[in-house]
């Protein structure tokens, strides 16, 4: 397996980081993966499937930048190389890395390794903290360690249970009549893997309830949900029974940034993704949004996205013609 398929820890170099499995078995169950993934797929995009909260992801090219919200979801790559960016953390993972997201995160993401003739492959299981607490108690794990989250997402060395189990609940996609029985399995299979592996403590903290995690989370649903409202953030913080401060606290340290701050990222983006997909003005935009100064609007647009709306959405549109990105 190449060197550079090596996962990276955040923060740390690769020598500090963990030497993927490299042995035959590990390696077929790889390419077994990542067949099955071509199977269901066969064009670049992100693919719904017929099992709950599965996706398949390919991508035939390397890309720029994107902006996007990554929602709770573990993340197990079969082919390919990605670059994830939370505030000034960066998470590389590849083979034999999986990248576990607690909360949802406003990310910066790029492909650094895929080709036509060897396309990123993935699979994105969107995570249940219900399930997972039935795991933590059916496995009686709810007396072990959980290590408090810092960020709200981490990378790990995939383990060869974990991937094989990842192998079976693909290809259940080819037995469509076991899926409703044997998928749920399967997925709490995924989870008790997770919670034994060695960011298992951290996995446990979006379960628990009351956990710094699941508190955050919490406040995180209400930002989404009211992102075009005024941001009172002494209600937010009663909500998570925190002070102010507190919440600050632990609001930036997960999500390396503020509840304001992420209230704005959360209407650029969608500001970006009106002016895309709809046929809106900036100021329009920034009304929708939540902004009332659509000069104030254009200044936080340019500063994040680097271009000004019009000319970042005219050279968007550029690109995708052109089949960048």
């Amino acid at each position: 397996m190449p060197q550079s398929e090596i996962m990276a820890l955040p923060g740390h170099a690769e020598r500090d980081g963990l030497l993927p499995y490299n042995g035959p078995a590990f390696v077929d169950k790889l390419a077994e993966l990542a067949s099955l993934i071509e199977r269901n797929t066969g064009s670049d995009g992100i693919f719904d499937t017929t099992i709950p909260s599965l996706r398949l992801i390919r991508s035939s090219k390397s890309s720029l930048p994107v902006h996007t919200i990554y929602e709770p979801a573990v993340v197990i790559v079969a082919r390919g190389t990605k670059i994830v960016m939370l505030g000034g953390d960066s998470f590389t993972y590849g083979p034999s890395a999986h990248f576990v997201v607690s909360v949802d995160l406003p990310v910066t993401s790029r492909l650094l390794q895929a080709s036509p003739e060897s396309p990123y492959l993935c699979m994105r299981l969107g995570l249940d903290p219900a399930q997972v607490l039935e795991v933590i108690k059916g496995a009686d794990l709810a007396g072990e360690d959980a290590r408090e989250l810092k960020r709200g997402a981490f990378v790990d060395r995939t383990s060869p249970e974990l991937l094989d189990a990842a192998v079976r609940l693909v290809k259940l996609l080819d037995t469509p009549r076991e899926i409703s029985y044997l998928a749920p399995l399967v997925v709490r299979e995924m989870y008790f893997r997770l919670l034994s592996g060695g960011q298992g403590g951290a996995f446990k903290q979006i379960a628990l309830a009351g956990s710094g995690t699941s508190r955050i989370a919490g406040v995180i649903a209400r930002i989404k949900q009211d992102f075009a409202k005024t941001l009172h953030i002494d209600e937010l913080a009663r909500m998570a029974h925190m002070g102010p401060s507190s919440l600050h606290r632990y609001f930036k340290e997960m999500t390396t940034l503020s509840p304001l701050q992420y209230q704005k990222r959360i209407r650029l983006q969608e500001a970006r993704r009106l002016l895309l997909t709809e046929a809106v003005d900036a100021a329009d935009a920034a009304y929708r949004v939540g902004y009332e100064s659509p000069s104030q609007f254009s200044r936080e647009y340019a500063r994040l996205f680097g271009l000004p709306p019009i000319s970042d959405i005219r050279k968007l549109r550029e690109e995708t013609e052109q089949g960048i990105g």
